[in-house]
């Protein structure tokens, strides 16, 4: 029966050890990164092994490609695109051009995932960029303004679902105010429950209807000062499912980050516990994989339910989508050539 987490793999093809892992294991999907990534060809057959290993033909496959720094299919094979801040300053002289161009930027993404057996795209990043923002969000931020967050985000989403793969809104309940790389550490933010509401929630309000989203590695002090949101119940249940409205497939951001303490097992069940549904765990590192899928239960009731009505939502790309015009009305908007 499927298990409540999303795993990575090492390389560029399945070995016989992760082959038997996932068909024992039963992973409710696989995520991508660069060391995973070659050809074309190649990824349509990584996608189909692992399809073929979990005995599930619409196990979804994740990746995180929303162009600039965060993008793990690169040239010479797939296109450049560029971070997503280029929407919000485009937006800021231009909204009309801004928002179309924010959709059909995640629209060509996704038509280039669909083609490889891409299911899952984890963006808009919905967080909301301060002047001290860590790099790691950065450019990946859309805007300062909660307002065109929203709408680029939603342009975004709709993007990303007419060019064949679902989006994930992240990082709940934000992650803009971070000043330190949760990849390396665990950020705090003391920003107090009442701004947070007015700026912070506010694009993860607006767009609670979509099916998948992921949380942050954060303490946010002024509601839970002792642990971080991914892993907080308070945070989970009072801030996502209820102040926020959101009650679709909940996973966490990737537990291999060094924001969280313990062991895998550990981290794992802590996760499940504050009400996630999907545990994600990206680095491909056996062990790792092993603890974490010992961890997280099968899925069942609510997270099946809402893992169920996620991928229900999937429809292959619009029908007479031209790329090459596509990507002469990108280029005209946005000056980006691509590689």
């Amino acid at each position: 029966m499927t298990k409540a987490f999303v795993s990575g793999c090492a390389g560029p093809i399945l070995t016989d050890d992760e082959i038997a892992f996932f068909r024992e294991a039963d992973p409710w999907g696989l995520i991508l990164f660069a060391r995973n990534v070659e050809t074309p060809d190649q990824l349509k057959s990584l996608t189909a092994s692992f399809r073929e290993a979990v005995g599930r033909e619409d196990a979804p496959v994740l990746v995180d490609q929303e162009g600039g720094r965060v993008q793990r299919l690169k040239p010479p094979n797939w296109v450049k695109y560029p971070a997503p801040k280029l929407y919000g300053d485009l937006y800021a002289s231009n909204p009309e051009a801004g928002v179309r161009a924010a959709r059909l930027g995640a629209q060509l993404i996704a038509n280039e995932l669909f083609e490889v057996g891409i299911t899952i795209d984890c963006l808009p990043c919905l967080d909301i960029r301060f002047s001290d923002t860590v790099d790691a969000i950065g450019d990946r931020a859309i805007s300062g303004d909660p307002d065109v967050v929203t709408r680029l985000g939603q342009a975004m989403i709709e993007g990303a679902v007419a060019g064949g793969v679902l989006p994930v809104i992240k990082h709940i309940p934000g992650h803009g105010r971070a000043k330190v790389d949760s990849h390396f550490e665990l950020p705090r933010v003391d920003a107090p429950l009442s701004e947070m509401k007015d700026v912070d929630f506010r694009p993860f309000k607006a767009l609670s209807h979509v099916s998948l989203g992921m949380t942050a590695h954060i303490v946010y002090e002024g509601i839970d000062p002792e642990t971080a949101g991914t892993q907080s119940a308070t945070i989970v249940q009072e801030v996502i499912r209820k102040e926020i409205g959101f009650d679709g497939c909940l996973m966490s951001d990737d537990i291999s980050m060094k924001a969280l303490g313990e062991t895998y097992f550990e981290r794992s069940r802590k996760i499940i516990e504050a009400g996630c549904d999907i545990v994600l765990h990206c680095n491909g590192d056996m062990n790792e994989m092993t603890a974490v899928a010992e961890a997280v239960p099968e899925l069942a009731g609510v997270s099946a339910i809402r893992c169920a009505d996620a991928l229900k939502g999937w429809k292959a790309p619009e029908p007479g989508f031209d790329k090459s015009v596509a990507w002469d009305e990108f280029r005209a908007l946005t000056g980006v050539h691509g590689v």
